[in-house]
């Protein structure tokens, strides 16, 4: 008899519990449906089933589902398009502020294009009756170093999309964040480096775990009533926090308090987290109304450094593509000066995916104030851009996260979003594209293909030509080759001085060719580039050889003078950490006695 009551009470006070979790609000009527129990995992080891593209929450069955436009875009009178991947090079920054040696994807092409508005020659398009209307620019200048004639090609990303008649669809959204032990650490120090912790800065005061909560509490108030949010936890496993509900039939004051009230804990599976976060998506109904009008995103938040499940890239980076393919996109936030932007940078190449870092909380709220529709909606897949000369072949591609994938006459873009205009310039919107000369003549012709939404295929035919002598079309063209060298430059730096770092390369590659065109060489066509080492690490302190500190006080000026020259002051962020580099104290390597770039080869 006392076990069966015993029994009953156990019953009763699970009951209990669930109606708790579930309490509605009495004048509302709205619930809160958090459900956050860390004794039982939600991740049962099963691969998730995702629904077909577009599929929406039958929480509001028999309303009218229309495009809502949105409130907070760009009030110009049209809006253009940036590549998916990098959406900032804010990881940089933060470590060189903070005394760091940052990672090598830290800071990316696409990442810095992001930072800038282009002029992307629109008035050169009579009148743009596709989605997409690709604009081409050309520029030839003498190389710094070498004095050798370099050739390029731009692409202005234009549309033909008013802002005044952009809406992104209604949103289901599912938040996976990590809550693992490394959350814990202040958002200014890197958690492998144990006792070794910074001196209070921005951020400092706080953990990784609380911006993360904050960042995503100030996301949350961008969700509207038609749009429907679930909530995925996850440490060594995986919770759902809270399942995937109508935003209009919950209580989001409450979902907030109890965000803003986790505690980091446990190891890191991102496995875990990512199927369940899909699991989500699997139980919406197949046979919900107005399937086209949805959104499916999950938002991945974390500082990025898994140490349990799955790391092989058929593991999460496996589970992201498949998800993409069947209409679940995905966006990563990273958390803290340790995040792993190498790893992220991979992950980030796949159909609609793209990426951020938390620079401070002021920045992000802002950011999803201006940006948060743009974030979540995808609007040009599978660009492909063939180019058609007898004279001139593809040598780099600076803008886009696939151009591993570039080859002599074809580069390859697998996602544009939608992005701000302001004074006829288009953040981001440009892709620079270095050209080998290989024969005579000027002409060229350049086709470009891609796909919308709904997976028809448009084809856009134009040619462009070259001019003689030294010159840049336009100003747009000029300022992505600067920032081009720049990026390429810093890439080299990073992969050099972290071979006496945490980053073992094998096997080690020998300088063969003069240090000069070492510094400058396009970074993906080095031998150590598919060798850095990704996952956990501890920090590396800032250090600067003699031979990169001259080159960069070389390139310092240069860039000085071409700011100048555009008159643009937004380019004083990367002009004060060439000012940074190029003066920094030397300090004695970490693996040996020897500056190995201290001579020119």
């Amino acid at each position: 008899m006392q076990l069966i009551k015993l029994f009953l009470f156990l019953i009763l006070f699970a009951v209990g519990l669930s109606a708790m979790a579930k309490k509605q609000q009495p004048q509302t009527g709205k619930i809160d449906d958090w459900e956050y129990n860390a004794t039982m995992p939600a991740y049962n080891g099963k691969h998730a089933r995702i629904m077909p593209t577009g599929v929406a929450v039958n929480a509001r069955v028999g309303m009218p589902t229309p495009m809502l436009k949105s409130m907070r875009m760009s009030t110009a009178p049209d809006i253009g398009f940036a590549v998916g991947g990098a959406k900032d090079a804010n990881n940089f920054y933060d470590n060189l502020k903070n005394g760091y040696l940052p990672k090598l994807k830290s800071i990316t092409y696409e990442g810095v294009f992001y930072e800038h508005y282009f002029d992307t020659d629109k008035k050169s398009d009579t009148k743009c009756e596709t989605l997409f209307c690709p604009a081409y620019a050309t520029a030839v200048q003498k190389n710094l170093y070498t004095d050798e004639t370099e050739y390029y090609l731009s692409v202005g990303l234009n549309s033909n999309i008013k802002a005044s008649d952009f809406a992104r669809k209604k949103l289901n959204l599912v938040v996976v964040l990590d809550i693992s032990g490394s959350m814990s650490s202040p958002f200014n120090s890197y958690y492998y480096d144990k006792k070794r912790r910074r001196a209070p800065e921005e951020n400092s005061e706080k953990s990784k775990m609380q911006i993360a909560s904050e960042s995503l509490a100030a996301m949350l108030r961008h969700l509207r009533p038609e749009d429907s949010l679930g909530v995925v936890l996850f440490d060594s496993r995986a919770y759902t926090a809270k399942p995937l509900r109508a935003v209009a039939q919950t209580d989001m004051e409450a979902i907030k308090k109890h965000i803003l009230d986790l505690k980091p804990r446990g190891g890191t599976n991102w496995s875990a987290g990512y199927e369940a976060g899909l699991e989500l998506f699997r139980k919406l109904d197949e046979n919900a109304p107005d399937r086209g009008d949805y959104e499916n995103r999950i938002i991945f938040m974390t500082d990025a450094m898994p140490n349990r499940g799955e790391l092989r890239e058929n593991g999460l980076f496996g589970m992201v593509d498949k998800a993409a393919k069947r209409g679940v996109y995905t966006s990563f936030i990273g958390i803290g000066v340790d995040f792993n932007t190498d790893l992220m940078e991979r992950v980030s190449k796949t159909r609609g995916a793209n990426y951020y870092a938390v620079h401070s909380l002021h920045d992000f709220k802002k950011r999803l104030d201006d940006e948060f529709d743009f974030m979540v909606t995808p609007l040009v897949f599978d660009l492909k851009l063939a180019l058609d000369s007898d004279a001139y072949d593809i040598e780099a591609v600076y803008g886009s996260p696939e151009a591993d994938k570039a080859t002599k006459t074809v580069l390859y873009v697998n996602t544009l979003f939608p992005s701000a205009t302001k004074e006829g310039k288009t953040k981001g919107g440009i892709i620079v594209v270095k050209l080998k000369r290989k024969g005579e003549g000027n002409a060229l012709t350049l086709r470009a293909s891609y796909k919308d939404r709904n997976g028809k295929t448009y084809n856009v035919s134009k040619k462009a030509a070259f001019k003689e002598g030294l010159y840049f079309d336009n100003s747009g063209i000029r300022k992505g080759i600067l920032l081009s060298e720049y990026v390429t430059l810093i890439q080299n730096w990073l992969i050099d001085s972290r071979k006496g770092c945490n980053d073992k390369l094998t096997p080690e590659t020998p300088v063969i060719i003069p240090f000069y065109r070492q510094c400058m060489r396009y970074p993906p066509e080095r031998p150590e580039y598919k060798y850095i080492e990704t996952w956990e690490r501890r920090s590396c302190p800032l250090e600067v050889s003699d031979g990169y500190r001259n080159v960069f006080a070389l390139f310092r000026r240069k860039f000085g003078d071409e700011m100048r020259a555009l008159n643009d002051p937004s380019l004083h962020r990367e002009y004060d950490a060439l000012k940074l580099l190029s003066g920094y104290k030397k300090h004695k390597p970490a693996s040996s006695g020897q500056d190995d770039w201290q001579t020119e080869r």
